[in-house]
């Protein structure tokens, strides 16, 4: 089923970092009044709030969920909405609640109103420190050191229980930190590869959360957003794996990333000033093997830490001269 052919689609989260952007995605390709944008609190932009439908929704009350999923006759949920790795460890009860209530109140709308498909991200954060933090496997052993993380890997046997016993086409993917040039980070731990550069355009300097070594899997907004669509269009033969796919795009140091950032910006300067959040990365992979995504349905970055780089400068750049004028 393509994504043209879908009823009505819900995007939960959609003033968030992925969820703002990828409901804008799914109406260019000509869902505009069929993707219907749904926040908790957050207002959302005009470019989200004039461009299409938006209901504010509490994911973790079901009957909220389901009033809109019959108001609109939805077929099809983007299931973003969630608490993050470094506000869930500063509020663990928060991001449980949201993290797995609201999940499992999505599946349940989904099961009893036999919706088509249901997609799902899940993080790297469901490894820890007994995976191979090089090349990280499909089928790796699960076990998080981050409430986020065992949300993760509860959501993804969640999804697969759901599929197995209700049959409902329920699919997912292993993000790694998100860059991306629309919309600020949400509190994660791979936040400082957004806030850098931010900091390097504005005021030509950045303190650094993590070590200049140390090293993460990170992926560009267009490549999350691919991510998703392509998975969600792919023929249901293909999707072996209900619990959640490895994907990659690029593993790069805090430090190359500033050196990277200087071939445009000569005179920005980063320190470095681990907080709490280092330990969290230090529990997860440095690199991840997607070589099944690939296989299966075909899934293939489209940016690499230079190509993301130039596009992230530019775009700021220019947004911020616009808004000086």
């Amino acid at each position: 089923m393509s994504a043209k052919n879908m009823k009505r689609i819900l995007v939960t989260g959609a003033t968030g970092q992925i969820g703002s952007e990828l409901t804008m995605e799914l109406r260019k390709k000509g869902h505009k009044d069929s993707v219907i944008a749904a926040g908790h609190k957050k207002k959302p932009s005009d470019k989200l709030s004039e461009s299409g439908p938006f209901e504010y929704v509490d994911t973790t009350d079901r009957e909220n969920i389901s009033k809109v999923v019959k108001k609109y006759d939805v077929d099809t949920i983007y299931h973003l909405a969630a608490v993050l790795s470094a506000i869930g460890e500063e509020n663990p009860q928060l991001a449980w609640h949201v993290n797995m209530d609201g999940l499992y109140n999505v599946l349940e709308v989904a099961r009893e109103h036999k919706l088509a498909r249901v997609f799902w991200p899940s993080s790297i954060a469901v490894f820890g420190l007994k995976a191979s933090r090089v090349n990280t496997p499909q089928d790796s052993v699960l076990i998080p050191r981050t409430v986020y993380g065992v949300t993760k890997v509860a959501g993804e046997l969640l999804c697969n229980y759901y599929h197995g016993r209700f049959g409902l086409d329920v699919r997912s993917v292993r993000y790694p930190g998100i860059i991306s040039s629309e919309t600020p980070p949400g509190g994660g731990t791979t936040d400082y590869a957004v806030e850098i550069f931010y900091e390097a355009i504005r005021r030509n300097h950045y303190v650094c959360f993590v070590k200049e070594d140390t090293v993460l899997p990170m992926m560009y907004m267009p490549d999350c957003m691919k991510a998703a669509i392509d998975l969600m269009e792919a023929d249901a033969s293909k999707i072996s794996h209900r619990t959640s796919y490895n994907v990659n795009a690029m593993s790069f140091s805090a430090g190359e990333l500033a050196r990277e950032i200087q071939k445009y910006i000569p005179s920005f300067r980063c320190e470095y000033k681990p907080d709490f959040r280092q330990k969290i990365a230090d529990s997860w992979p440095m690199s991840i093997d997607d070589f099944v995504a690939r296989k299966e349905w075909g899934w293939k970055p489209s940016y690499d830490l230079t190509s993301m780089t130039k596009d992230m400068i530019e775009k700021l750049s220019e947004r911020f001269a616009k808004n000086m004028v």
